[in-house]
C-alpha cells in the first residue's frame, strides 16, 4: 500500500492490525510534503515499511531511515518531467547503506544520467554502472536502525 495521505492511513491503521504481506509506503518527492510522510509511516506497526521517492525532485538531505526497510528511488517521466540530478540518488544511496535498508534505482525517467532528455526506457535505470534491485526478504525483515 502506498500513498501520498500518510497521516490518513496511520490513523486508518492506528486500530487494525497489518497483515505480515502486507508492505506500507509513502511517497516522498520533496522535503516540504515529502519528508513530513515519513514520520506518520514510523507510527504505523508493519514488517515492511517502504519510501518511494518518485519522482525524487529534490535533495534531500539528511533524513532519518531508522525502521524503514526500503527506498525505491525514480526519476520524473512525461512531457513537463523535471531533471533528477545523480548527487541526490547518490546521497540517498549511501544513506540507506548506513542504515541498513534496501535500496532499490527504478528509472532515470524522462531525464538521462547525462541530462539529455528523451524516453525513458532509452534512460534506463543504471546507476554507478549497475542496476539496483535489492528489496526486503519476504520473511524475516531485519529492522532498520540508522
Amino acid at each position: 500500500m502506498l500513498t501520498k495521505r500518510a497521516e490518513r492511513m496511520a490513523r486508518f491503521l492506528e486500530s487494525r492490525e497489518v497483515p505480515d504481506n502486507a508492505w506500507i509506503g509513502v511517497t516522498v518527492e520533496n522535503r516540504e510534503h515529502g519528508l513530513p510522510r515519513v514520520d506518520y509511516l514510523k507510527n504505523i506497526k508493519a514488517r515492511i515499511r517502504f519510501l518511494s521517492m518518485e519522482p525524487l525532485l529534490e535533495d534531500m538531505g539528511v533524513f532519518d531511515l531508522t525502521d524503514i526497510q526500503w527506498v525505491i528511488v525514480g526519476g520524473e517521466s512525461g512531457p513537463k518531467a523535471r531533471p533528477m540530478k545523480q548527487e541526490w540518488i547518490e546521497s540517498i544511496k549511501y544513506r540507506c547503506e548506513a542504515c541498513n535498508t534496501h535500496f532499490f534505482f527504478k528509472q532515470w525517467g524522462a531525464w538521462g544520467a547525462d541530462g539529455i532528455k528523451r524516453s525513458k526506457k532509452a534512460n534506463g535505470r543504471v546507476f554507478f554502472g549497475r542496476t539496483w534491485d535489492k528489496m526486503p526478504a519476504l520473511h524475516g525483515a531485519l529492522p532498520a536502525v540508522c
